[in-house]
C-alpha cells in the first residue's frame, strides 16, 4: 500500500488543507480509516507513516468533506 486516508483525531477538525498539513507535518495525531488494515480506527502520526512505509497520505477535514494530499 502506498497512501493512506486519515482523519484528525481528539474532536479536532480543520477548515483549511494547510492548517491540517501543518499538524500532521507537526507530528499530531491522526485516526487511520482504511476497514481493510488490522490498524483502522487506530492513531497514525508522520513517523509511524514513514516507518511503515508510506508515500503519501489523504487527509479528511471540513467535517470530512474536503481532502489534502500530503506526500512523504
Amino acid at each position: 500500500m502506498s497512501h493512506i486516508t486519515v482523519t484528525p483525531a481528539y474532536g479536532r477538525d480543520y477548515t483549511s488543507g494547510v492548517a491540517a498539513k501543518a499538524d500532521w507535518n507537526s507530528g499530531m495525531d491522526f485516526i487511520l480509516r482504511d476497514v481493510t488494515s488490522p490498524w483502522d480506527g487506530k492513531p497514525i502520526n508522520l513517523e509511524d507513516a514513514k516507518t511503515a512505509g508510506f508515500q503519501a497520505v489523504n487527509i479528511r477535514f471540513k467535517r470530512m468533506t474536503r481532502v489534502v494530499v500530503v506526500n512523504l
